[in-house]
Formats: C-alpha cells, sequence, structure tokens
C-alpha cells in the first residue's frame, strides 16, 4: 500500500508498506488497549496518511465497529454515539477541550490515543483527571503508526515510553533513537529522534535537527518550547535563522501581538543561551496537516522576517 510521511521537516515522502505488517501492527495496538470484535472506533482523520489507514486497518483486522466523520478540528461536533476508541492529534484534542458538550464527549472515550505531534504540558494537565485511559503515543509512518505509548492520566501515568510488544529500543552514537520493530520493519529503524533510555522505555528530548547551534551551544528547539509553554498559553514557536556571529540565533515566532509580554516571559524563564535574538508575530503559525510544527516553513519564514526582500 502507498503511503507518504507526514511532512513535518519537510515536503512527504511516498513509500511502499506491506499490508501483513500494517496488520501485525493493527493486532498489537487491539491487544495492547483490550479492544474486542464489535467496539466502536472513531475514524476522524485523513485518509492520506498514516493515522487514518490505520484506524480502518484495526477495524478490519479486528472487527471494530468503525464511526467515520470528516476530519476536522471539532471531531465529536456531531458525535452522540459511544466510543471505546478514538485516534486524535493534540490540536483536535484542544479544540475539543474548549466546548463543555465536546469536552464532555471526549471524557467518555473508553481509550484515547494522541498522537501525530507532542502534548504540551497544558494539554497534559487538562487530561489528568479524564476517568478513561488517556495515552500520548510515539510512532512514524515508517512504523506503521506508534510502537510506543506512555498513560497521560491516571495512577499509572508517566513521562516515559514504554514499547509495545516485541518492539525494542537502543540509541545510537549521536543519540539518537533506534526502533527494532521486526513485525512492522524489516530493519532497525534510526530515527532522527534524541532521546533517553531507561529500563527499556524511553523519553524523547527532540529532533536532531531541531537543534540549534548558536555561538557553540547547542539548544533544542523541542526543550525551549516546553519550558515556554508550562509558564504561557500563547500559540508561539521557536525556530531559526543564520547570522553573521553566532552562525544560528534563536528566533521566536508568535500569534501574539504583545511583543513585549512575550520577551517577559523569555527573560524570566530561558537559561540565557536560550533566549531568543528575535521576536516576530506572525498572522498563522506553520503546522502540516497532521497537526505538526511545519519546522521547514517556520525557519524560511524566519528568515524572510529578518532579512527581507526589497
Amino acid at each position: 500500500m502507498l503511503v507518504h510521511t507526514s511532512g513535518s521537516t519537510g515536503e512527504p515522502k511516498p513509500m511502499w508498506v506491506e499490508k501483513r505488517r500494517m496488520e501485525a501492527s493493527a493486532c498489537t495496538t487491539c491487544r495492547f488497549l483490550g479492544l474486542h470484535e464489535g467496539d466502536s472506533a472513531l475514524l476522524c482523520m485523513s485518509l492520506d496518511y498514516i493515522a487514518g489507514k490505520m484506524m480502518v486497518v484495526r477495524a478490519l483486522t479486528c472487527g471494530l465497529r468503525l464511526l467515520t466523520v470528516a476530519p476536522s478540528s471539532h471531531p465529536l461536533a456531531d458525535m452522540n454515539e459511544h466510543i471505546d476508541f478514538a485516534a486524535m492529534v493534540p490540536m483536535q484534542v484542544y479544540s475539543s477541550l474548549q466546548v463543555p458538550e465536546e469536552c464532555e464527549r471526549l471524557k467518555a472515550i473508553r481509550h484515547l490515543i494522541i498522537g501525530g505531534g507532542a502534548i504540551d504540558s497544558q494539554l497534559e494537565a487538562s487530561l489528568k483527571t479524564f476517568p478513561h485511559a488517556v495515552w500520548s503515543t510515539y510512532g512514524m509512518t515508517e512504523t506503521l503508526s506508534h510502537i510506543a505509548m506512555r498513560r497521560v492520566n491516571g495512577p499509572d501515568a508517566d513521562s516515559w515510553y514504554r514499547p509495545l510488544e516485541g518492539v525494542t529500543v537502543a540509541l545510537a552514537d549521536d543519540g539518537c533513537l533506534v526502533v527494532d520493530a521486526p513485525k512492522v520493519s524489516a530493519q532497525p529503524l534510526k530515527t532522527n529522534d534524541i532521546a533517553e533510555i531507561r529500563d527499556g522505555r524511553f523519553r524523547i528530548l527532540g529532533r536532531v535537527d531541531n537543534v540549534i547551534c548558536s555561538g557553540g551551544v547547542k539548544i533544542q528547539i523541542e526543550e525551549v518550547e516546553r519550558l515556554l509553554h508550562q509558564h504561557s498559553s500563547q500559540a508561539l514557536m521557536i525556530t531559526k535563522c543564520s547570522d553573521e556571529k553566532y552562525g544560528e540565533v534563536v528566533v521566536l515566532l508568535t500569534e501574539c501581538t504583545a511583543l513585549e509580554e512575550i520577551k517577559r516571559l523569555c527573560s524570566a524563564h530561558l537559561p540565557k543561551y536560550w533566549q531568543p535574538k528575535y521576536y516576530y508575530h506572525v498572522e498563522r503559525l506553520p503546522f502540516t496537516e497532521t497537526g505538526k510544527p511545519a519546522r521547514k516553513q517556520a525557519e524560511m519564514m524566519a528568515t524572510r522576517l529578518r532579512f527581507p526582500q526589497p
């Protein structure tokens, strides 16, 4: 089957995957979550991407009853049926939380998995009291959706991902995660994600291509964003642009017009060498169709703002 990568670091790339490996991935997920034939599953993401395709494969493979709605930021707006299993991106979860009726429907989902992007600290905090299981997933197109999960709420909540059945992880020499999942990939897959491993579990620090090298100091973009999001709900994104003196410098893009407020926030909560050199207001931050930050596009925006063409 032809699938495409998400395009978070550039243009989406086509790749062919074997249906038997998609089937194996589906069975692993359903066993992990305890899903059974006849359970309802919500498809609310585009079939253009692996996350949407895999919801259909799980339904076909494990006999789930598939409920479908058009992909949108409010997938529960007109959904009145009971949902045993749903997969959403963080943007869909965040938007659903803003509408009381949709929030109650979200809480009623027996197993909610969230993938396609990082869950920031404020969103995670709002999910802590949910009565049913909420999971953050780790995976990519190359692994046919997720190969690890961590519980977001309840007594088993954890900040470390636990690999699914048959999956092991290791670190490459550059600190990037290597995933060995023979049921879904013929060869071990070296990712671009810098990780830590402890007792077979792992956590992601950021992508190796999201490192800013500024004056000899390496700054992980995701770490800066995580720290800022702990103290602000403003829509912002960290990126970089070239600089004659430092090589690269930190740039902050935000939809907030109060730039002085954002500067005070950064001054108060970021280490000196992490603080942005430039702050720019933009009408809309760039994201991919699956809700991930479009890093290359953000860098291009910062470069155009820093070095405007006549």
